[in-house]
């Protein structure tokens, strides 16, 4: 059984919080969701600009507040800046980064094309690089901030038709990992999520009823997550409460072997 959708508790109160890949019904729609009802002001972006413009209509309803959207593809640096440099000039700076981009696909490595396994990696590990190092050029100087990266057990654990995704994301890891040695030094945090199994339409459409199944039943709750589960977790990660927390990557999983 799914739990009841928590309370806020302000855990970020005062903050502006940017979210990559908010659009759609995602771990990233409800990071964005789940920081503004945590008192934080929300950026969003994402390379859909109609969904972006749906998504951020959606928040203003829940929330009572607008956020700021801006369109932007991960995989162009100047988009990157671009997006970084609207957030800072209209909030004056970023305490918290959530880079939530990512692509997935399903196809086995003797069968794979260059493109697709560039594509995956230049969204998910070179997008998630571009952002992290856009947030750490505005926030070494201000000596603070927060930056929480979406990985996922793949990187940890194997499975059939997911090398490029698997590698990308375990990419992230070690970018997370070093990236928050260089950071500490300057009060800046970076942290991971590991998301194993997080159900939205987009994951439905690209993933056999078959697979999802297999998935869900090695969950030790049964079910999968659902993406305010971890986007609680996201949270977490840039609050305060996690202030001695950096370089980790925190699984958010019932999953057993």
């Amino acid at each position: 059984m799914t739990p009841a959708y928590p309370p806020a508790h302000g855990l970020l109160d005062g903050k502006v919080a940017l979210v990559t890949a908010a659009a759609g019904a995602g771990i990233g729609y409800a990071t964005a969701r789940r920081c503004a009802e945590e008192g934080a002001v929300v950026v969003v972006s994402d390379r859909h600009e109609r969904r972006l413009a749906e998504a951020a209509a959606t928040l203003t309803e829940l929330t009572g507040v607008k956020p700021l959207a801006v369109p932007c593809d991960v995989t162009s640096e100047a988009q990157v800046l671009a997006l970084f440099d609207a957030a800072v000039e209209a909030y004056g700076r970023l305490d918290v980064v959530v880079n939530n981009a990512g692509l997935g696909g399903t196809a086995a490595l003797a069968d794979m094309t260059d493109e697709q396994w560039h594509a995956v990696l230049d969204v998910t590990l070179n997008g998630t690089m571009r952002c992290t190092r856009a947030a750490l050029r505005h926030m070494i100087p201000r000596g603070r901030g927060v930056i929480v990266n979406n990985a996922s057990v793949v990187g940890w654990r194997a499975q059939k038709g997911q090398s490029h995704y698997a590698a990308a994301k375990a990419g992230v890891m070690a970018l997370t990992r070093c990236s928050a040695l260089e950071a500490a030094e300057h009060g800046v945090r970076v942290n991971a999520v590991a998301p194993s199994l997080a159900m939205h339409p987009f994951l439905a459409k690209v993933t056999s009823e078959e697979l999802l199944a297999e998935l869900e039943a090695r969950e030790a709750f049964g079910r999968s997550a659902e993406p305010w589960e971890v986007a609680n977790v996201i949270v977490f990660l840039a609050s305060d409460y996690s202030s001695y927390m950096t370089g980790e990557i925190v699984s958010v999983s019932s999953q057993h072997p």
